[in-house]
């Protein structure tokens, strides 16, 4: 039996309502952003979604706000009232997280760029070794809501809600965090005081041994060559990323923080190498 419904094509205009930025083609502009939509349209939903494009283009999103663990949404369709959409997805543990923010404060590129609102790329191989997947991996994995008659899922104004989603991730990754359950500054917070001491990131452990127990293996590798090939290679470190593990102190250079100008003196030296 077939349950799907669809409403009349004949949508109700809005004025004011939230429209998605790009016009044509795929929806979403970062990595993470682009990563959930390839989530989504892997479900094989793709009438529904393109519908849902629509929509999302048309602006006939009235109000979008997203929580820890959910996003609560109205659209309007042809009808008079809006259709309520709540989206659901599991809200990761706290231990689960402490497992993740240990993994994330480990390397301090990755530190530097989740302070400076960036989403380092390996961030999904973090969830992934804690058994926690950063985004959902099957349509299961939501728990989807609309009061539109269609039973199915997810229905246009669920895909609507879910491309503009895609585009608040674009503005700020912090936004994909919150979903999973983890406030942008509680994360930071916890980032900065789990930061290990200088030197020992990113490093196979060494073994210290007395001088006249390894002289005969002194010029050997201490870590194999098949084991450094496996090694995670480190994501190149920004011009100011002492800036950004440390806060600057309350100085001022003129009018202006220290902090800006000695971030503005990093990224000069740093494009003087290129050079």
């Amino acid at each position: 039996m077939n349950w799907y419904f669809d409403e009349p094509t004949t949508r109700r205009k809005v004025e004011g309502g939230i429209k998605a930025r790009t016009k044509r083609g795929k929806i979403g502009e970062r990595w993470w952003s682009r990563r959930f939509i390839d989530v989504l349209e892997s479900y094989g939903v793709g009438g529904r979604l393109q519908r849902g494009r629509t929509y999302a283009r048309a602006g006939q999103v009235v109000h979008l706000a997203l929580g820890p663990g959910i996003v609560v949404a109205t659209v309007q369709g042809s009808r008079v009232e809006p259709y309520r959409v709540t989206i659901r997805v599991e809200r990761l543990a706290d231990e689960t997280w402490r497992e993740v923010e240990a993994a994330l404060a480990a390397q301090a590129v990755f530190r530097a760029k989740l302070l400076a609102g960036e989403m380092p790329q390996e961030i999904e191989d973090v969830f992934d070794d804690v058994g926690a997947p950063l985004f959902p991996e099957a349509l299961a994995d939501f728990d989807m809501d609309c009061s539109c008659p269609d039973w199915g899922l997810p229905c246009k104004h669920q895909a609507a809600v879910l491309y503009l989603l895609a585009e608040r991730f674009d503005d700020d990754p912090f936004q994909v965090l919150l979903w999973r359950g983890k406030e942008r500054d509680d994360l930071l917070a916890a980032l900065r005081a789990r930061a290990p001491a200088a030197g020992s990131e990113g490093r196979p452990p060494v073994v210290d041994a007395p001088l006249e127990d390894c002289v005969d293996a002194y010029w050997e590798p201490g870590v194999s060559l098949a084991r450094l090939r496996t090694h995670p290679p480190t994501p190149p470190s920004p011009p100011d990323l002492v800036l950004r593990l440390a806060e600057p102190p309350p100085m001022r250079f003129g009018r202006r923080p220290v902090g800006d100008v000695l971030a503005a003196v990093y990224q000069q030296l740093a494009g003087s190498d290129d050079e």
